[in-house]
C-alpha cells in the first residue's frame, strides 16, 4: 500500500480560461504568433456542398452570455464523410475538405459566428443513419472539462426521427435544444445553454 507523504498537498485546480486562448488561439488572445492560426477555416471555397452561416452565442446557468468560449467544430462533408482514417470512405472524401475548425466568441458581445457547408446524412452504428449535423466541443472560463454536444439542422425533421443519438434522448422536451432555428436561407442561430431552463443536452463521448 503507497502512503501519501504529508508534506504533499493537493495542488490548485485551473480552468480553462484564459490560457486556452492563448494556447489555442493566441491571435484571439492578442498575441499574433502565426501568421495563420489552426483551425480558421473550416471549408474552404471550392469544397462542393451547400454553404452555411452558423451564429449563436454561449449562455451560464443565469442567461449571462460567456464572452472568452472557444469551440471546436467537427464535422462530414457533404456526402457524410469525416476526413479521418477511421472512417472508411475517407479517400472519397471533398478535396481540400478539413471538417475541422476553431471557432472564438466575441470578447464583448460573446457572439460566435462561422460558415462551413451543410454536412451530409453519417452512418451510424449498427446501420442507422444519423442525421446531417455539426459536432461542437467547447471550453472557456469556469468550465474545468470541455463539454460536447451537436447541432442538427431545423429542416431534416424525418432524418431527426430516425437519428440514433436524437432518439437516445429520454427526456422528449430536450431534443429541441440540439436543433438550430433557421434565421434565413442559409443562415441558422444555435445558443447553447450551460444550466438552468432549456438547458442544451450535452454528450459523454
Amino acid at each position: 500500500m503507497v502512503q501519501a507523504l504529508p508534506y504533499l498537498r493537493e495542488s490548485a485546480s485551473q480552468t480553462a480560461g484564459p490560457y486556452v486562448h492563448i494556447g489555442l488561439a493566441p491571435g484571439a488572445a492578442g498575441f499574433h504568433t502565426f501568421e495563420t492560426e489552426l483551425g480558421q477555416t473550416l471549408a474552404p471555397e471550392g469544397v462542393p456542398g451547400p454553404r452555411v452561416t452558423i451564429e449563436g452565442q454561449v449562455f451560464d446557468g443565469l442567461g449571462v452570455p460567456i464572452k472568452d468560449v472557444l469551440i471546436e467544430v467537427w464535422q462530414a462533408d457533404a456526402n457524410g464523410i469525416y476526413p479521418h482514417p477511421e472512417d472508411p470512405r475517407a479517400a472519397d472524401c471533398a478535396p481540400g475538405f478539413r471538417g475541422w475548425g476553431r471557432v472564438i466568441s466575441d470578447f464583448d458581445s460573446g457572439l460566435f459566428r462561422f460558415e462551413t457547408i451543410k454536412p451530409g446524412p453519417v452512418p451510424g452504428r449498427a446501420g442507422r443513419e444519423q442525421a446531417p449535423h455539426l459536432n461542437l466541443w467547447l471550453v472557456s472560463r469556469g468550465i474545468n472539462i470541455g463539454l460536447n454536444t451537436r447541432m442538427y439542422f431545423p429542416e431534416d425533421t424525418a432524418a431527426h426521427a430516425a437519428d440514433p443519438v436524437l432518439g437516445s434522448i429520454e427526456q422528449r422536451a430536450r431534443v429541441a435544444t440540439l436543433i438550430a432555428t433557421a434565421t434565413g436561407p442559409s443562415t441558422y442561430r444555435f445558443d447553447i445553454r450551460l444550466q438552468g431552463e432549456g438547458e442544451t443536452v450535452f454528450i459523454d463521448v
